[in-house]
């Protein structure tokens, strides 16, 4: 007996229903990149492993799903790596290709690409799947789709004080209330280790920091002075262990506190014009807050940060997140070009809406008639009516079969299909049509222009 089939770990099945309520979210996302100037852009699935390879850390290097080269692999392999195993030297000659860990890399290679045809600033969104060898778990995939927006060749801040509006907007029509959208800058981490005389350790300190919500103030410290942070650096940063106010007020804080550093001060004004511009321009259902513990991607962030989390009822991580970038480019020889981008989390809005009971009946309406087939001729007396009402814009169909209506009516329940439309001889010398609400059982005889009616007002 053959074995069941099966997916690989870490990818998934889509049905009908979770397919459209999928891209009820992409739509709207798509429709709101457009809205706010961005361009769409799509890159292969797989790029060379030297345009990936070494971008990501070790770590990230590990995670990328590598692709075996075409016909006989192993006839260009290295003899003297393949008999020592050596997996890391063996991997470089027999495979070339790989598939894309994320968008920004890729988005990277494009610029540098096709910098001669990009008229700048450029402004680019990219809704695509991307691919890594990590271990599954919950929210966690191999396979998944990032939704990313970026604007590349421009150092002015109005980007980021329109990206918080963007994700404002984009989550106000899904309808999502309560989330908050917080915000620090890379700047000022850097000053706060800078101040307290800990700048070789900003990766262990801000790492620590991270943690403060979930080991609070004494686990943070316990591990700021297990990293060698000394314990007068850490009464310097004690303020932030209780940093609360309003933003202006944290930011009135964080200028007493990064007095002396340039760097640091850098970032309090860079936080300050983004922060003022925002709440004069207000937000409709998102909160901004600045959270000087935020320390996502500073390998690669050199400004504002942002993460989005979800409203309190749901417990789920960040729903989004991004920041500026000053050398995105550079990474393919192309210096001084400074960028900024947002990445909405596709699958954790997925389950935050799903949770909170928030998409829309219609997004999984399926077809508003059923037509039932009693036989060929009754079947092409259907469809020119099916052709019609498919011209106006109605979701209907034809049982396929002429199989027993019961067995047909059973097929609309199941497919919640909410009315049945009858035509035997009778209707088709009469040039009418029975329509049968499944719901009521309530059913009446009307000609075509009535059933038109009847469909589009339901």
């Amino acid at each position: 007996m053959a074995s069941k089939p099966s997916i690989p770990k870490g990818t998934r099945d889509f049905s009908p229903t979770e397919v459209a309520k999928r891209h009820y979210i992409i739509q709207i996302i798509k429709n709101n990149f457009e809205k706010f100037g961005f361009q769409p852009i799509e890159t292969p699935s797989f790029e060379n492993s030297e345009t990936l390879m070494g971008k990501y850390g070790e770590e990230g290097d590990r995670l990328i799903f590598k692709i075996l080269n075409s016909g006989d692999y192993l006839a260009k392999a290295n003899a003297t790596h393949l008999e020592n195993k050596d997996s890391t030297k063996l991997t470089a000659s027999i495979s070339e290709k790989a598939l894309r860990y994320d968008l920004t890399v890729p988005f990277a290679r494009y610029v540098v690409q096709h910098q001669n045809e990009i008229e700048f600033p450029f402004k680019r969104y990219q809704i695509q799947p991307v691919w890594r060898a990590d271990r599954p778990q919950k929210g966690r995939f191999r396979e998944f789709f990032q939704c990313d927006a970026d604007v590349v060749g421009s150092k002015s801040l109005w980007q980021e004080v329109e990206l918080v509006q963007l994700y404002d907007t984009v989550f106000s029509a899904l309808g999502l209330e309560g989330v908050t959208i917080k915000i620090n800058n890379r700047k000022i981490l850097s000053g706060i280790a800078d101040v307290i005389g800990a700048s070789d350790k900003l990766i262990d300190f801000t790492v620590a920091l991270d943690k403060l919500d979930k080991i609070g103030e004494d686990g943070v410290k316990k591990e700021m002075m297990e990293k060698g942070i000394s314990a007068a650096a850490i009464l310097k940063v004690q303020p932030l262990f209780h940093f609360t106010g309003t933003i202006s007020e944290k930011i009135s804080q964080l200028s007493v506190l990064l007095a002396e550093s340039e760097e640091g001060m850098k970032g309090v004004e860079e936080l300050r014009f983004i922060c003022d511009n925002v709440m004069k321009l207000g937000l409709s259902n998102s909160t901004l807050d600045l959270d000087v513990t935020l320390a996502r991607g500073l390998n690669y962030y050199t400004g504002a940060i942002f993460e989005v989390a979800p409203p309190k009822a749901v417990a789920m991580g960040s729903i989004g997140g991004g920041g500026r970038y000053d050398d995105l480019t550079g990474i393919f020889g192309l210096k001084n070009m400074s960028g900024v981008g947002v990445s909405f989390g596709l699958d954790r809005i997925y389950l935050v809406i799903e949770e909170l009971n928030l998409f829309p009946e219609t997004v999984t309406a399926t077809s508003k008639a059923l037509f039932i087939n009693y036989g060929d001729a009754e079947a092409f007396y259907g469809l020119q009516a099916i052709q019609k009402l498919r011209a106006a814009g109605i979701k209907v169909e034809l049982y396929p079969d002429n199989a027993k209506v019961a067995k047909q009516f059973q097929h609309a329940d199941k497919r919640g299909i909410p009315f049945a439309v009858i035509a035997g001889e009778q209707e088709i010398a009469s040039d009418t049509f029975v329509l049968k609400n499944l719901i009521s059982g309530e059913q009446r005889t009307v000609d075509f222009e009535s059933l038109k009616q009847d469909l589009l007002r339901s």
